[in-house]
């Protein structure tokens, strides 16, 4: 599949550091392989989207909207049920942007130690009268749009952080050097999310051979092996804790049919799901 970079294949003029596009599209999109270049504010406007990233993924409509770090992500866009299509406000901004915000307004961090790739936000009348705002400013010329939309990213930071703190603006800015830190918690973040093994190498941006050499590396199992331990793992505790059916979960848990994920869920525990929930 191909990759899609963005903000560069939508032609946006290269000169404004911060930047605004429409989007719009009629063609759903399934775990499409997405590389980008800037941070971005995702203000979904019509239909669902669906994220992976390193160490986060988010499912929402459009009663929330997305801050995504630059890097490599998964993405899938649905149509909506009654407009039949998918559109988003999509604001672009770099790092020099958010430090540039961090140092004016002399923000510190806080001693939290969770860093994300992506967060989500509900959607609120201010923010919905600040994303309509931006489709205004999409239209005027490129040099009265650098001056407006440099006030328009300083705008939504200062709100988001007074309801929400700082910890999003420095997980933007964070570049962690520990690339088996980074794996590691790649793989954990996505361990119950039926991904393949090249859209797990996409995310850690490696050569499927590469992914396989550090999973035996760092978790001494195959990717499938190790990956099937934990959602029987987490089916147990649904079936235990959540009163679930095993006819409930096991397409959730990764099994075509029925049957074998019992088969599956006995070699592991010894019992059958049923067995499991009664004991």
């Amino acid at each position: 599949m191909k990759i899609i970079t963005l903000p560069d294949e939508l032609n946006l003029n290269s000169s404004l550091s911060i930047s605004v596009y429409d989007y719009e599209s009629s063609k759903e999109i399934s775990k499409q392989k997405i590389l980008l270049n800037k941070n971005t504010f995702s203000f979904l406007q019509e239909g669902k989207k669906e994220v992976f990233f390193d160490n986060s993924s988010f499912a929402i409509d459009n009663s929330q909207f997305l801050l995504m770090k630059s890097g490599h992500c998964l993405m899938t866009e649905k149509l909506s049920n009654i407009a039949d299509y998918y559109r988003s406000i999509l604001f672009f901004f770099s790092n020099e942007d958010v430090l540039k915000f961090i140092r004016k307004f002399e923000l510190n961090p806080t001693e939290s130690s969770t860093l994300y790739s992506t967060y989500s936000f509900n959607y609120d009348s201010f923010i919905k009268r600040f994303s309509d705002s931006l489709l205004d400013i999409s239209k005027l010329s490129t040099a009265i749009q650098k001056n407006i939309l440099d006030a328009k990213f300083e705008e939504i930071m200062l709100y988001l952080v007074e309801f929400n703190g700082v910890d999003f603006l420095y997980s933007i800015i964070n570049n962690s050097d520990n690339n088996s830190q980074r794996f590691i918690q790649t793989i954990e973040s996505n361990q119950l999310n039926k991904l393949t093994i090249k859209e797990l190498s996409f995310l850690s941006n490696m050569s499927v051979s590469t992914f396989k050499r550090q999973f035996e590396k760092h978790f001494h199992s195959s990717p499938s092996k190790w990956f099937q331990e934990k959602r029987l793992e987490h089916s147990a505790f649904l079936l235990k804790n959540k009163s679930k059916r095993p006819s409930d979960i096991y397409e959730e848990i990764g099994y075509e049919n029925l049957s074998n994920f019992i088969q599956a869920f006995k070699m592991k525990f010894g019992i059958t799901p049923k067995q499991y929930q009664s004991s």
